[in-house]
């Protein structure tokens, strides 16, 4: 065992972050943390790294030998590349640190062994010395590993761009884990671009290390993690496998938790009014007190929490014509410097289109060249009937100095307030969110307004940068779903390999200056299997007389109860025509595996799990 924390609770003043989080953390574990924005993930770790202190719990570690990778990469014009990579886990540090013990101990004076101390001094020094060079070698290569050039060395932090800092920061942990029992890592794999987020989980796959993570990528969490810790309302909740496998397992958690609790409240409330009547009729005798002693010794069960979920629906416009966009031989020139060349593209009526790259090769330059935002050479062609949304990572629609509400006021009417606040509330922005101003939102927050914005505009082409940066795993669920219901043509630039599986059918890489083509999700593009899991909103409903579904194959008897989600809507049409369904007004999250286009010839709708049929009735003679 390295570490292990024990019923960890913390609170801020009146908040409550967290209330009982448990894990326990053993050699070769590689474990994810997940939860919303703002359930206390970075205040855990804090406190496992000895930064903050618990208010009750307990935290036992065996390690001191502990590498960490900060959520914000430095960003200081004080330090360095070099003094970043030498800090504070460093060989050279861990031997300066030394040196100044001895000495002070040397000061100090007193009873000690001047002999052995002197000795362990003049051994330091030589290491020092040798190492200095050595560590210079390794600082470099470390750099190299990650894609950077050694002749950043001295450049300041301030100087390098976002990626090139999160860069020097994974780095740091390269050199940090030759001495490290234990990484810990806040949000590694924001602003890398997809390359560099695969080398890193080579690399940590093949470390000795054990690694704990907080990430949204899922993509990354399916990789790497063996164990997921999730914390939730204050408590932390474990399960064994990866993201994919937690998805799984939690919907089943959650099932079973609400069968038990509906039970138990059916339970009690029957021997509740068995207890109210026997008092009634029988008001001399203390039966009833029986009966409720009976009833307060039933175990209860705790009712699951309710999860506030943002709720989108992107309306499509009517839709183009069947070309939406046609480029031959588009080029790019900005600075005397060719940055696209050869580019041709044929974008139609209903593709989703992810593009992907290299950070630097061209992906955004793409993007505004398309959208004729900065001058291209070559043919471009956008059909006079599309009408285009357009979202930007960096947000530049949103008026810092504007209220949440106050930018959706500008856009629906000032004379709408209700509405604005209720658009806004779909995303999860309610009370003071939405009065203060967008300049002091968070990333995630200002990233939601940005997507409602969007949502007003009647479009049938999207052209969307980075649409998941900031948000946290239930946020990108939501978007995902409505994207993928979406009716128009979508072009996407994104390093979230797990979305490009989810919404996109065609990819489009930028490397070398040019584009390359291919159909297929992004895993395909890459050798994996075939298929696209997505999360989605579903409806539950109740069994009325038993069927079965012959897309499936699966039967149900009366009284069961069905999740179903929009895209397996078709393959309960039969059933919901034949009145054997009632929905219940419930919803929960769900998984689902849903087909290629191509793999589902025959079948009239998305979400086809097999191709055995047409609409869930009956099969035909």
């Amino acid at each position: 065992m390295l570490l292990k924390a024990q019923s960890i609770a913390k609170a801020f003043g009146p908040v409550k972050v967290l209330t009982d989080v448990s894990l326990q953390i053993n050699e070769g574990d590689s474990i994810g943390l997940i939860g919303i924005n703002g359930a206390g993930k970075s205040t855990f770790l804090k406190i496992i790294l000895g930064e903050l202190k618990p208010d009750t719990g307990e935290l036992i570690r065996q390690t001191e030998r502990i590498g960490y990778l900060e959520q914000f990469a430095e960003s200081s014009s004080e330090f360095t590349v070099r003094d970043v990579l030498g800090r504070p886990y460093g060989h050279i540090e861990n031997i300066k640190r030394r040196l100044r013990e001895i000495e002070e101990l040397m000061v100090a004076g007193g009873d000690i062994d001047w002999n052995a101390l002197a000795e362990e001094n003049a051994a330091l020094e030589s290491q020092l010395a040798k190492s200095d060079m050595d560590d210079e070698e390794n600082l470099k290569a470390a750099l190299e590993k990650v894609g950077l050039s050694a002749d950043l060395m001295d450049r300041t932090m301030d100087t390098l761009s976002g990626g090139e800092r999160t860069k020097v920061m994974l780095s740091r942990i390269v050199v940090q884990a030759e001495d490290c029992d234990l990484l810990v890592m806040d949000e590694p794999t924001s602003h890398l671009d997809i390359n560099t987020v695969e080398w890193l989980e080579d690399y940590l796959l093949k470390t000795h290390c054990s690694v704990l993570v907080i990430s949204h990528d899922r993509y990354f969490l399916d990789k790497i993690a063996t164990r997921m810790l999730e914390i939730d309302h204050g408590k932390s909740r474990e399960y064994k496998g990866n993201y994919s496998d937690f998805i799984m397992k939690k919907m089943l958690d959650l099932d079973r938790m609400e069968k038990e609790y509906r039970k138990y409240a059916a339970q009690k409330r029957k021997q509740e009014e068995i207890a109210a009547q026997l008092h009634k009729d029988q008001w001399f005798l203390t039966t009833h007190k029986t009966r409720e002693k009976l009833i307060a010794k039933m175990e209860a069960k705790e009712k699951p929490e309710e999860s506030r979920e943002i709720t989108v629906r992107i309306q499509a416009a009517h839709k183009s014509g069947k070309n939406v966009l046609t480029c031959k031989d588009l080029s790019v020139e900005l600075g005397g410097r060719t940055i696209l060349e050869h580019v041709n593209l044929d974008i139609h009526k209903g593709d989703k289109i992810g593009i992907f790259g290299s950070n630097g090769e061209g992906k955004s330059t793409l993007v505004k060249a398309l959208l004729e935002q900065i001058p291209s050479k070559g043919e471009l062609w956008v059909a006079p009937g599309a009408k285009l949304g357009y979202y930007s990572q960096n947000h530049e629609r949103l008026d810092p100095k504007l209220s949440a509400e106050e930018q959706i006021l500008t856009v629906i009417g000032k004379d709408r307030r209700a509405d604005a606040r209720q658009m806004l509330a779909r995303f999860l922005l309610t009370g003071d969110e939405v009065e203060r101003p967008i300049a002091t939102l968070s990333g995630g927050q200002r990233a939601r307004v940005a997507m409602c914005l969007l949502l007003l505009d009647e479009t049938n082409l999207l052209v969307l940068d980075e649409p998941t940066n900031y948000l946290d795993i239930p946020a990108k669920h939501a978007i995902e779903e409505a994207l993928t219901e979406y009716d128009g043509t979508i072009l996407t630039v994104t390093h979230d390999r797990y979305f490009l599986d989810t919404v996109c059918t065609k990819m489009i890489e930028v490397k070398d200056h040019t584009t390359r083509f291919f159909t297929g999700t992004y895993s395909e593009m890459k050798g994996r299997p075939n298929v696209k899991e997505v999360v989605m909103d579903a409806d539950e409903y109740r069994v009325l007389s038993p069927f079965t579904n012959w897309v499936t194959g699966k039967k149900y008897a009366k009284g069961d109860r069905v999740l179903i989600t929009p895209a397996e809507q078709k393959s309960f049409e039969w059933a919901l025509g034949q009145g054997k369904l009632k929905k219940t007004g419930g919803r929960q999250r769900k998984k689902v595996n849903v087909q290629k286009d191509e793999d589902k010839k025959g079948a009239r709708g998305p979400g086809f799990l097999s191709a055995r049929g047409g609409t869930g009735g009956p099969p035909r003679a």
